[in-house]
């Protein structure tokens, strides 16, 4: 198996972890790269055995509109810092994923200045999607060009064109000689060209042994990316929506049936399927504040780390932090600047280290067949097993004990309460938690010891809040194309089209409005059929 089957990711966003300025100044190199080795020690310990890491190269702002896609974002140091920075890792057995952009470039990129000052004269102006010297755009260059997600900032890649390839393999190549990376995270990659990543793949199968590539996919059949040809694995996000909604729900149903057909999509099994699986990250609301009862944190990342899947927790989230998305816009407060010597353990993130222990040490949870064994809006539990090993993993969403019985046989220990119980006349009859779950282990296979302190857990998570109510305002219906709408027509017009599908919940409502994302509202207006 390769590295990749078994990781438990870690994930960074650096500009916001490091407090970096939200605009790139373009001076001398602040090496604020050199303030992660310290997390290097803290990612190991939650038992974490890759980090994906991006943006990291020289941006205007945000990190995804790549001004040089062969030098550190001056805000963050130089390229000796990050390769540095990825031997430390690799010393302490963590591989590294840097995040590839390569959709679009921001509009400093020194293709786009050369378009920029010689117009039609330039060698470089079939490099970028539609370039029309008779427009013009938001920036009144005096002529217009494809963006991703209707921003002019960031313009559009033609990935057609063998001299833009070239150069982006080529610089695939340039990370791995200059950095010793281990694996791309794709930007966009619902809209990145199929050839293109055909010669990506085709790439890492050669410049690097077990060299991974993963993309962010938000809607459709990932079995389109996820293949021989093309990519290794994609963002999770049909599991990342039913796992805080199923918690909020009270609706284990959803969870399940998304788990059914991504096993549908594998071909009935995930042995070559393993999507990135995640509760949060740089793009969404932290877990913690999408859950409205807090409890259900202990239970939702019990499937996070027990689900078929690589899963991965963002930097932060191990303690709990909160972080809402901003109607104007803004993502500071879900990418926060953190000190590590401020935060300590806390019971959130002993829980996060000791699920990584448990994972680790235990195949069945990496590799092992997935079959569901009991299905209920508060209950839902399931079997992973690999060669005779045969784990049971249970969780309740209620916030009430829940007596359950499984098909098993023989003794088996409870990895996270430490409780040892006996199958009887082929079941294993056990009392869930309120808003718990327990990882039943075969007793020959049980770890040393409890590895958490439920009961302090709990105690330490506040009750259920009243849920919110989804904002009252009405969404303008317009009629032009999506390209050419607003953020609240566009979630107008995923409600309508939502509407016409069945009932609209006041949860699925505040799904969409919470999204102010443009270029992750297009898509999936896009996926409705």
């Amino acid at each position: 198996m390769a590295w990749y089957d078994d990781a438990i990711f870690y994930h960074i966003y650096p500009l916001g972890l490091l407090g970096a300025p939200k605009e790139n100044p373009y001076g001398e190199p602040v090496h604020r790269l050199r303030e992660l080795w310290p997390w290097i020690g803290h990612i190991r310990a939650l038992g974490c055995s890759a980090l994906y890491i991006g943006p990291l190269f020289e941006s205007v702002g945000h990190g995804y509109e790549t001004t040089d896609y062969r030098r550190l974002d001056s805000r963050l140091g130089t390229n000796e810092d990050l390769r540095d920075f990825v031997a430390a890792c690799h010393a302490a057995g963590i591989r590294v994923v840097l995040d590839a952009v390569f959709n679009h470039t921001g509009r400093d990129f020194f293709a786009f200045r050369d378009i920029r000052e010689k117009r039609e004269g330039s060698s470089y102006r079939d490099w970028y999607c539609s370039v029309n010297f008779w427009g013009d755009n938001s920036y009144h260059d005096g002529f217009s060009y494809d963006t991703w997600g209707g921003y002019d900032l960031l313009a559009k890649l033609n990935l057609r064109n063998s001299a833009v390839r070239d150069y982006l393999l080529e610089t695939v190549r340039f990370w791995v000689r200059e950095f010793d990376i281990d694996g791309l995270r794709l930007d966009a990659a619902d809209v990145l060209d199929f050839d293109f990543m055909r010669a990506l793949r085709a790439l890492a199968d050669t410049v690097k042994p077990e060299f991974w590539l993963m993309g962010e996919v938000i809607h459709g059949e990932y079995g389109r990316w996820v293949n021989g040809q093309t990519l290794h694995s994609v963002t999770d996000y049909a599991l990342h929506k039913a796992l805080w909604s199923g918690h909020n729900e009270h609706n284990y149903f959803e969870i399940a049936h998304t788990v059914d057909r991504s096993l549908r999509m594998a071909g009935g099994s995930f042995e070559h399927f393993k999507l990135y699986s995640f509760a949060d990250n740089h793009d969404v609301e932290r877990i913690y504040t999408r859950l409205r009862n807090k409890r259900h944190f202990v239970p939702l990342h019990i499937l996070l780390y027990t689900l078929p899947g690589l899963p991965s927790i963002y930097y932060g989230s191990e303690w709990g932090i909160e972080g809402e998305k901003h109607r104007g816009g803004s993502d500071d407060a879900i990418r926060p600047a953190l000190r590590l010597e401020e935060r300590g353990e806390n019971a959130c993130s002993r829980l996060i280290a000791a699920l990584g222990r448990i994972r680790r040490d235990c195949p069945a949870l990496r590799r092992g067949s997935y079959r569901q064994l009991l299905l209920r809006n508060r209950q839902y539990a399931f079997a992973r097993e690999i060669s005779g090993e045969r784990v049971l993993v249970a969780v309740n969403n209620d916030e009430s004990p829940a007596a359950l019985e499984l098909e098993a046989a023989g003794a088996y220990v409870g990895a996270l309460s430490g409780q040892r119980l006996d199958a009887r006349d082929g079941r294993l009859r056990f009392e869930l938690p309120p808003c718990g779950g327990e990882i039943w282990l075969p007793a020959g296979a049980a770890g040393d010891g409890v590895p958490v302190d439920l009961d302090a857990l709990a105690a330490a998570l506040p009750p259920q809040a009243a849920p919110e109510p989804a904002p009252a305002r009405e969404l303008p219906l317009v009629d032009k194309p999506f390209e050419e709408m607003s953020v609240e027509e566009l979630q107008g017009a995923i409600l309508a089209k939502m509407a016409r599908n069945g009932p609209v919940t006041e949860e699925m409502r505040r799904t969409v409005l919470v999204n102010t994302h443009r270029g992750s509202l297009l898509n999936w207006v896009r996926s409705f059929r």
